[in-house]
């Protein structure tokens, strides 16, 4: 089967062609093709999902999953972590054993984000503080047993983060830094013992100073870290964007970091037991006003970030490539003969024709 496509995004570059697809991999691509239309890009990886289509994955069933599924699938997300944000202990390990085990013909279901608990109480942004800890291996050997945890976000600077750091990485678990109100030297020695990314680079974080340039600033100036940022318009400025991509292009991954608001409007939403109010956009509690996850779709993320001058090459790497290397897998996030047909075809104006998962149309136009 051929695509009927233009071109194909291949490791950066366009390659003028079609792709032709069998048994549910890539065959070959670059291929004549005298009358492509459109784009094939790999599908996109998001790494920050708390929820979609009015599910919040905290208290997802196998349904909500499918329904979450689904809808992502109109975005162009062909694999994706839901994530968690802090929570009671035995939520937290209730919601984990909920992760269907297969992820059917929705988009792949990479494992979890343990957003929390090991958060600064300074920098807890919307997650319930109360029920944030200081790292306790014991607490995380209950919470990675009984589910498919491969990301962790955690405040370096807290007692007991460097062992934290160890027990997870001898597990396979990548760590990011994120919640935080970490100095530079706190964060490189994190960095030094292998933390190779930040969760959503910014915000609730230590900011940068000139004198004092914290998590953020230790992150940029390192080429061996990865930045994940939320364009959305709300959480980073267009100049923010703009610096970060300027110091870190290559190493900038996008994500949603989206809520069960996303794909489902404005209004009263959950996350988590935190009551959350969408409007114009933004998430916020209802309580405080303090930004609680987002509504960005990952393609109108692409499109944000290209809108501020990046190339468009480089704008879907950050969608999709980049995202794939935090985890450290070459299963998704890529075109080449051999891998899985995870495939986004986009028009020329970036909207969303055709989104196959595994070679298998399962979104047309």
């Amino acid at each position: 089967m051929r695509l009927g496509v233009e071109a194909v995004l291949v490791e950066g570059e366009l390659v003028p062609g079609d792709v032709e697809i069998a048994d549910g991999a890539v065959a070959g691509y670059g291929l004549a093709s005298a009358n492509g239309r459109g784009i094939a890009v790999p599908g996109f990886v998001d790494l920050q999902v708390n929820g979609f289509a009015g599910v919040d994955l905290l208290d997802a069933d196998t349904d909500g999953y499918a329904r979450a599924g689904d809808a992502l699938l109109e975005t162009g997300v062909t694999a994706y972590v839901p994530t968690f944000i802090t929570a009671e202990e035995t939520r937290l390990v209730d919601a984990l054993r909920a992760v269907p085990k297969s992820s059917g013909d929705g988009p792949r279901i990479l494992g979890v984000h343990l957003e929390g608990p090991f958060l600064s109480a300074t920098r807890i942004g919307a997650h319930p503080v109360e029920l944030r800890r200081d790292p306790d291996v014991a607490l995380a050997a209950r919470l990675v047993e009984p589910g498919p945890v491969v990301l962790m976000t955690i405040a370096p600077e807290l007692p007991g983060a460097s062992e934290l750091v160890t027990f997870l990485h001898e597990r396979g678990i990548v760590v990011s830094c994120g919640h935080s109100d970490a100095t530079a030297s706190e964060a490189h020695a994190v960095f030094d013992q292998g933390v190779a990314t930040v969760t959503h680079l910014f915000n609730a974080m230590r900011p940068l100073g000139h004198r004092d340039p914290g998590i953020v600033g230790a992150a940029l100036a390192r080429p061996d870290v990865i930045v994940q940022i939320i364009v959305d318009g709300v959480h980073l400025a267009p100049e923010v964007v703009q610096l970060v991509w300027r110091a870190g292009a290559g190493r900038v991954a996008l994500v949603t970091d989206a809520i069960a608001a996303a794909g489902a409007g404005d209004g009263p939403f959950r996350l988590g037991d935190i009551e959350v109010e969408v409007r114009d956009g933004a998430a916020r509690r209802a309580d405080d006003g303090v930004l609680a996850g987002s509504v960005v779709t990952m393609i109108e993320a692409v499109r944000n970030l290209h809108a501020l001058g990046v190339p468009l090459e480089r704008a879907l790497d950050a969608a999709s490539s980049v995202p794939a290397r935090v985890l450290g897998s070459t299963a998704v996030g890529r075109i080449e003969r051999g891998a899985a047909a995870d495939i986004v075809v986009l028009d020329d104006e970036l909207q969303i024709e055709r989104v196959l998962v595994a070679g298998n149309t399962r979104v047309a136009a």
